[in-house]
């Protein structure tokens, strides 16, 4: 056998591997690195007497311990079932008032209110509730139905312009495609809400829409356009607008008398269901 050839700096010797003109040298291992492998080899031999490790033909080496993963999680979900089944009890017997006042039953309340939310709500109000055009934002204060807990509650419960014969229910007129009113006339209006929200307006326009006004509109907005929440009838004097703010959009909305719909969520989820979602937008998104 021939003698390695050594490095003429380091007087270390090669070992005979070469790349480009680059020698490689037999340094030793460190010594803690040396260290650390061994012991990392006894603690997996430990680990393989001790723990399930080795996967067999139909099942595995259960190891001294008999630890299992799949037990915990059983066992886990089991204690939560338990402590979940106890609240969900007490929530079903709790009146709306109670929940809120009992921080426990309250914070089990928004959990479940909030996963319910997730799941069937914030396809149309969004994520946390702050709404889109035309899908009322639950994050403000403003309420057509109104914001209370109870109110919050029957909203859900009933929907709007739903199936559910109890449905909360409110019209607002196409003036301009059944022809109630004519296309001036709408333009009128335009600037008379536009002029209710504080903002400037023609002053021709909105003096020739106030008798249009009375005689068309204050039944449900108001003499002054505050709206009304026993008759779901929006506020036009903030600047809240479910359709849309602008002149077309208030046009529009004149015109074709747009109103969207909520279903009744009574016939797919159990009372406790309800209740908890009613307590999380209540607590979590502006209630009154």
């Amino acid at each position: 056998m021939s003698k390695r050839e050594s490095d003429e700096v380091t007087g270390v010797e090669t070992t005979g591997h070469e790349w480009d003109g680059i020698r490689e040298l037999d340094n030793p291992l460190p010594r803690w690195w040396l260290y650390m492998f061994w012991a990392g080899i006894v603690v997996a031999a430990v680990y393989w007497v001790l723990m399930p490790a080795w996967p067999g033909v139909s099942s595995y080496t259960r190891g001294v311990l008999g630890q299992s993963d799949r037990a915990d999680v059983e066992t886990a979900l089991n204690d939560l079932k338990t402590v979940r089944g106890a609240q969900a009890a007490r929530l079903k017997t709790a009146s709306l008032e109670q929940i809120e006042q009992d921080p426990d039953l309250q914070a089990y309340a928004q959990a479940v209110g909030q996963s319910v939310f997730g799941d069937n709500c914030a396809t149309c109000h969004g994520t946390g509730g702050v709404g889109a055009k035309g899908y009322a934002n639950l994050r403000d204060d403003v309420w057509l139905w109104g914001g209370s807990l109870e109110d919050i509650h029957h909203t859900i419960e009933v929907g709007i312009r739903a199936d559910h014969p109890q449905t909360r229910f409110s019209q607002m007129p196409a003036f301009g495609r059944d022809q109630m009113l004519s296309a001036t006339e709408i333009s009128d209006l335009t600037e008379y809400v536009v002029a209710l929200s504080g903002r400037p307006a023609d002053a021709g326009a909105v003096r020739r829409a106030a008798p249009v006004y009375q005689a068309q509109c204050i039944a449900c907005h108001g003499p002054t356009g505050a709206g009304d929440q026993k008759q779901g009838a929006p506020d036009l004097t903030d600047q809240e607008w479910l359709y849309g703010s602008t002149r077309a959009d208030i046009h529009a909305q004149i015109w074709n008398g747009r109103g969207g719909v909520m279903p009744s969520w009574k016939a797919r989820f159990d009372p406790e269901t309800l209740k908890a979602l009613a307590v999380y937008i209540h607590a979590n998104a502006g209630g009154q």
